[in-house]
């Protein structure tokens, strides 16, 4: 009887990963941590994952996090694993997954290269990847690893029909993300509004011009992720100002940086907004009322059990 896949964490993607075992049949694998005086870190792979199939689950959310993912996979892949999954809930770095200016680093295209360079397990290794913001950035890995990129469909209709009920307009912050919502609406059979947007700068947009009707119903909008709100604020203000009744937001990840989420609770714009935990420090955010959080475990978990 073939033994169960293997579930390893990276610290801050703990808790992650013990929903995602608890939402199917993994077995746990156990790391031992510390910290020496000078800050270098320790780390021992305390359980057998001789041949097993073996997944890791964290977040390239700062470069520290990132060497986490690549030492412990690297480690796993020495002691012998049959298969190596690296699931990244948050695949960071994406504001600079692109040059725009001559001499720009493509820091994406970096870290998707470094984590190409963790060595192969007996059988391959693949990377999971959810709701990208670039669609390109799964062919910056190269090699011997397999890049899918798994869509978060499911749990992000179930909270868009949560805050809209049966009658509301689905809209996009900008015309970059007009296909995705234009297919969402249509899975929800509801209407889909679009706004269209001049960038001022790294936090303030400008709206040119609003395509809907949106006269007395509730607005809901989706995007990818929420790093400040200011693009989320504008286009919220917009589908006010043409007469929307209550106003929310849906993201994939919740970046929320510095005090964004604080900022946009105050604003008085938004009814409430919803998030997945593709990142872990929106658990601690999460106040039930203005945010909800909704889990990818079981998404997750669907995925790993159907794909081994």
């Amino acid at each position: 009887m073939k033994q169960p896949m293997l579930l390893f964490a990276t610290e801050r993607y703990q808790e992650l990963g013990d929903d995602i075992s608890g939402a199917g049949s993994f077995d746990l694998g156990v790391v031992e941590r510390k910290i020496f005086p000078d800050g270098e870190r320790y780390r021992r792979i305390e359980t057998d994952v001789a041949r097993r199939d073996v997944t890791v689950v964290g977040g390239t959310i700062d470069d520290a996090d990132t060497l986490e993912i690549y030492d412990l996979a690297s480690g796993l892949v020495q002691q012998g694993v049959h298969t190596l999954t690296l699931v990244l809930p948050w695949f960071g770095y994406q504001t600079m997954e692109r040059a725009s200016k001559r001499g720009e680093i493509v820091a994406a295209k970096n870290r998707a290269r470094l984590l190409s360079s963790i060595p192969t397990a007996g059988s391959g290794n693949r990377t999971v990847l959810i709701d990208l913001h670039s669609e390109g950035i799964p062919h910056y890995f190269s090699g011997d690893i397999r890049p899918v990129h798994l869509q978060a469909r499911s749990v992000v209709l179930q909270a868009i029909r949560d805050f809209g009920g049966e009658d509301f307009v689905l809209g996009a912050t900008d015309a970059g993300r007009a296909k995705w919502v234009e297919r969402l609406a249509n899975d929800l059979q509801v209407d889909a509004g679009f706004v269209f947007k001049r960038r001022l700068s790294d936090t303030e947009t400008d709206i040119t011009a609003l395509a809907a009707d949106v006269e007395g119903r509730s607005v809901v909008i989706y995007d990818d992720m929420i790093r400040t709100g200011g693009s989320l604020l504008s286009a919220a203000r917009s589908y006010q100002e043409a007469g929307a009744g209550e106003v929310y937001a849906v993201c994939t990840h919740g970046v929320f940086a510095k005090e964004s989420l604080s900022k946009l609770r105050a604003s008085g714009v938004l009814k409430g907004i919803a998030c997945t935990n593709t990142r872990p420090h929106v658990q601690a955010l999460a106040d039930g009322d203005f945010l909800r959080v909704y889990s990818v475990a079981g998404l997750i978990a669907q995925f790993l059990e159907e794909s081994v």
